[in-house]
């Protein structure tokens, strides 16, 4: 017969762990001061261990976690991955989107009103030119005014890539007072 202490150095456990086995029922219980069974005892914790490994048995209970451990911590692992699932689902649902063609990444639009901005730039460079030699008789000082105004407005073109970030900050205040 032994006392918790002789048990756990037998089982080569601490005297907390013994206690909280016993607690919970996974040794038997002693007979009196210093009734604990050396033999019992083993072939209970044994048992205990087999069924942990098979995954048959829980380990001790919450109320006997030892100190320095978040007793959260399974909690806050599940909140994590149910996090990291939505993420992902909503990664997959973007990606499905972008290749059925319904939603257009923000690197793509960018690159293509760019490239759109710079032939319109382009084709408003020469229209004042055009309409001077078509129409030879017009005066000299409407040409330079449609010029001016075209100017202005390929400028504009010429600078969508950079007033992209903006715009879109823009449209997204609004959908957000609409709603």
């Amino acid at each position: 017969m032994a006392n918790q202490k002789q048990l756990a150095a037998h089982l080569d456990l601490t005297d907390r762990q013994v206690r909280n086995l016993l607690t919970d029922g996974v040794l038997p219980g002693s007979k009196g001061n210093g009734g604990l069974d050396f033999e019992a005892g083993r072939l209970a914790y044994i048992r205990y261990l087999r069924g942990l490994s098979a995954g048959q048995v829980k380990a001790e209970t919450a109320s006997h976690v030892e100190e320095g451990i978040d007793p959260l911590i399974e909690y806050k692992l599940m909140e994590e991955r149910r996090g990291l699932t939505a993420a992902q689902r909503v990664g997959q649902e973007n990606k499905n989107a972008v290749s059925s063609r319904q939603l257009v990444p923000v690197d793509f639009a960018v690159f293509a009103l760019t490239r759109i901005a710079a032939q319109v730039a382009s084709i408003l460079d020469t229209v004042a030119h055009k309409v001077a030699r078509k129409h030879p008789d017009i005066d000299h000082l409407y040409v330079e005014t449609m010029q001016r105004e075209i100017a202005l407005a390929r400028n504009i073109a010429a600078g969508l890539g950079e007033n992209l970030p903006a715009i879109l900050d823009e449209y997204l205040d609004q959908l957000e007072e609409v709603s």
